[in-house]
């Protein structure tokens, strides 16, 4: 009976312990896991929410979108190209060494290299990087770029370590060194990945010792984790798990408007993709309003333009609701000398499931004309790959604003050298606004601007708008300092647990 005591003591006390050492561990459930730990060799939001936290950039975005100080204490304006960045002095990368001049310097000039090929839409208009001394440089443009400056926020101004690149050369991915408040310790591809405090941060330093973000695609199965203590932040919530987590008082919901478009795209290149009557005919087939208020129960609206309604020079608004016409469909095929009966094709979605049932949704209501469709479904990574390959059909995908102005909204997507174009949309017209639109400050001919082109773009139609999202995170009460981020890059760097 003794020995029985004892066990149980012993068992007790290693629970306890568990709970306790939990305290400083934060435990976080994403829905896919990052590509890569290396800032310029993405553009998606879970490799940026990853690299967020290992590395800084000169300037920081507020939630309102404005910016304040980062590895930048200060910066000066000397001409509409050419900006002056004071850095911080005695900030130290991971490894130990101080970050200077010379690490600015590769860190923003490498986003032009190839191995930057995925943010190329941010970096382009980067000429040089001039070193003034130690903790002074210049960044020249090669033209006016309005937006750029507030760019730097973006994954792709991290800074990264020039010496730790150089030695790990094409691994440098796996064996990522910055500034951030945590440093890298594992990464179980498709499972975890596990940062650890930095504790010669130079900036606040993180309350707890541990973060581990987890990639657990299924969403009921994010929200079993968070309920059980598992999981302390789950991302994003789906419309049928929200009622689950509010009427839990373990538990809260935290939503916000997010600048965010999820749509439909086709490859243009692609027959019969490349007449614009089919795909407006396509477009008119579907019901475009039934199928986001089907999946996402109010969780969001339904898209009238490719700059989301939050976003400034937006015209959603202005436009009127899509409306389902299947005659004026018809006749655009038969303008088009395309049968329908004639029409197949894949439609690609990663497995997020509000993607998986649009899709199914949208094969349901083509099949009405006779379009057969067959719906293939990747895992996250595999899904990006895919798509960068450009021989597919037609894709479900989502695009958001990490930088909070129209151009991003735009660029990322359809200019015609963005990494990200996966329509393939190559149009001399569009990428000329895009460039005017970047020379002009904010005022009435940039938004004419705009204006213009989210029209030009509704007419080609290289891609339909389905959903506007709302963002969504299911927190437990005892994590405090946590908030979602309007511009979807979570930040975990204030967050404590309630004693």
């Amino acid at each position: 009976m003794r020995k029985s005591f004892i066990a149980a003591l012993v068992l007790t006390l290693a629970l306890c312990g568990a709970a306790f050492a939990a305290k400083d561990t934060l435990v976080v459930a994403d829905q896919y896991d990052a590509t890569t730990l290396d800032p310029i060799g993405h553009n998606d939001y879970p490799t940026s929410r990853a690299c967020s936290h290992i590395y800084d950039t000169l300037i920081f975005l507020n939630p309102d979108g404005s910016i304040r100080p980062g590895l930048a204490e200060s910066w000066e304006f000397l001409t509409d190209k050419d900006y002056k960045m004071v850095l911080r002095k005695g900030v130290k990368f991971h490894n130990g060494d101080e970050m200077k001049a010379e690490d600015v310097k590769f860190s923003l000039e490498r986003a032009n290299t190839p191995a930057g090929s995925h943010i190329h839409t941010y970096s382009q208009d980067l000429d040089s990087v001039e070193i003034v001394d130690d903790y002074t440089v210049i960044l020249h443009l090669k033209k006016v770029n309005y937006p750029f400056f507030t760019s730097l926020v973006h994954s792709w101004g991290n800074i990264v370590c020039k010496k730790a690149v150089e030695a790990a050369g094409d691994d440098y991915g796996m064996n990522p060194v910055g500034t951030g408040p945590f440093k890298f310790k594992e990464w179980a591809k498709g499972d975890h990945y596990t940062f650890e405090r930095f504790d010669d941060y130079w900036g606040e330093k993180a309350k707890y010792k541990t973060l581990t973000v987890r990639s657990i695609p299924e969403p009921t199965n994010r929200t079993i984790e968070l309920e059980t203590g598992a999981v302390d932040i789950a991302y994003p919530v789906p419309p049928i798990e929200v009622p689950r987590i509010e009427e839990n008082e373990e538990l809260e919901l935290q939503r916000v408007v997010l600048p965010s478009t999820t749509y439909m795209g086709f490859n243009v290149h692609k027959k019969p993709f490349d007449d614009v009557r089919v795909r407006q005919a396509i477009f008119a087939a579907l019901d475009t309003v039934q199928i986001e208020a089907a999946v996402f129960r109010g969780l969001g609206k339904s898209p009238r333009s490719l700059i989301p309604s939050v976003t400034k020079y937006s015209i959603d608004g202005e436009l009127p609701a899509h409306v389902r016409d299947v005659e004026k469909a018809k006749k655009l095929f038969a303008e088009a000398g395309v049968d329908p009966a004639s029409i197949s094709f894949i439609i690609r979605s990663n497995e997020r499931k509000e993607r998986v049932d649009m899709a199914q949704i949208i094969q349901a209501q083509l099949a009405e004309l006779g379009i057969k469709t067959e719906i293939v479904q990747q895992e996250w990574g595999a899904y990006l790959q895919a798509l960068q390959q450009k021989t597919h059909d037609v894709f479900l995908l989502g695009w958001g604003l990490s930088v909070p102005d129209p151009d991003y909204a735009v660029a990322g997507l359809l200019e015609s050298n963005a990494g990200t174009n996966y329509t393939t949309f190559n149009d001399e017209k569009l990428d000329a606004m895009l460039q005017k639109g970047r020379s002009l400050p904010d005022g009435d001919e940039r938004a004419k601007v705009y204006k213009d082109m989210q029209l030009y773009i509704n007419e080609q139609l290289p891609m339909i708008y389905l959903h506007n999202e709302v963002g969504t995170a299911g927190v437990r009460k005892v994590v405090k300092g946590f908030t979602v981020d309007p511009f979807e890059v979570h930040s975990f760097r204030n967050v404590y647990f309630e004693e």
